[in-house]
């Protein structure tokens, strides 16, 4: 596990994450600041409680909005599909690797 030291909302914060995932949560981070400093900004919420949650209920309503209604990968989320997609690519290359050695 690494350890990285972000700030949100000018809070210091250390987070822990696997090796190769800190682009991932650093990108999130961002995210989150942005999300929850635009709240702030308004003026219309006090506390960074109240600000949290409202974040949250934003960044969770833009996550089940990337659902689809219907069909086979209805029920994943973003990061399920893309598993998927990655255990289809690996299957295919194990598939048609014989193959390369035909030409």
């Amino acid at each position: 596990m690494i350890q990285l030291d972000v700030s949100i909302m000018g809070q210091p914060y250390k987070l822990a994450c696997k090796e190769g995932e800190e682009g991932a949560l650093q990108e999130a981070v961002a995210y989150l600041d942005g999300k929850m400093c635009a709240i702030r900004d308004a003026g219309k919420l006090k506390g960074n409680d109240r600000i949290a949650v409202m974040a949250a209920l934003g960044v969770a309503a833009e996550l089940l909005a990337t659902k689809s209604p219907d069909g086979p990968l209805s029920e994943m989320s973003m990061s399920e599909v893309k598993q998927k997609i990655t255990s289809m690519h690996e299957t295919l290359d194990a598939a048609l690797a014989p193959q390369e050695n035909l030409f």
